[in-house]
């Protein structure tokens, strides 16, 4: 896999990840990457701009590194944790990335998605989380309802974010929680709703009848956060 970004290539320099390779745009300014890349022996190939579009369209910064693929944590890791993410099929990995570091910035670590129809580990989701994903435990389901009947035999109780249901504010979040994301468009799907112990809805005053995933996730997960 490639990713990309400043941000990223550092954060992966601190951690014990193979990089195999490293693109690198010729005039090249950051010392500390360039010095980090040299003390850990990475073969590096210096091109031109033209060059590192080629390899990635995204906003690459001037860096781009080729990594093993991300290694998805076993459901079993997760299960010790205090608060859980779960992105009920996500699509867009830029609401992915944003929601991973907000994970990240309010102490989660622990995000669940399922195995078809979402959003993977990409390069665009390792840019858009800059950098925190390499704290964040990932596990990747193949059934989100059986999934769930675990996190609740494990004592958790789960908490859907939809547009009908419980002001977010007036919830309970003590206790061992599960907060589910809804994909973008259609929001939680039937049956992961009704395994879901409560909605939460964030009230609307304006026009505008819902959120950005990403931006709902942040409200509800910082209020369970602070909280507990």
């Amino acid at each position: 896999m490639k990713v990309y970004g400043k941000n990223v290539v550092k954060e992966i320099l601190h951690k014990p990840k193979t990089i195999k390779k490293a693109y690198i745009y010729e005039n090249f300014k950051d010392e500390e990457i360039l010095k980090e890349l040299k003390n850990e022996k990475v073969p590096c190939k210096f091109l031109d701009k033209r060059g590192l579009d080629n390899i990635e369209e995204g906003n690459h910064q001037g860096i781009i590194i080729e990594i093993d693929d991300y290694n998805y944590c076993p459901l079993d890791k997760l299960l010790s944790r205090e608060i859980i993410v779960i992105l009920d099929h996500l699509e867009d990995p830029h609401n992915f990335g944003a929601i991973i570091r907000t994970c990240e910035a309010a102490g989660i670590n622990s995000i669940i998605i399922p195995k078809d129809r979402t959003v993977k580990v990409n390069a665009t989701v390792m840019k858009t989380s800059a950098g925190t994903l390499e704290n964040v435990d990932i596990c990747m389901v193949t059934n989100l309802v059986n999934t769930i009947k675990i996190l609740k035999d494990n004592n958790f109780w789960i908490i859907g974010t939809d547009m009908e249901g419980t002001n977010y504010r007036k919830l309970d979040y003590k206790g061992k929680i599960a907060i589910v994301i809804g994909n973008e468009g259609k929001g939680l799907s039937r049956l992961v709703e009704d395994n879901c112990d409560f909605i939460a809805k964030i009230p609307m005053r304006g026009k505008v009848n819902s959120l950005n995933a990403s931006v709902a996730a942040a409200l509800v997960i910082y209020e369970a956060v602070i909280n507990r």
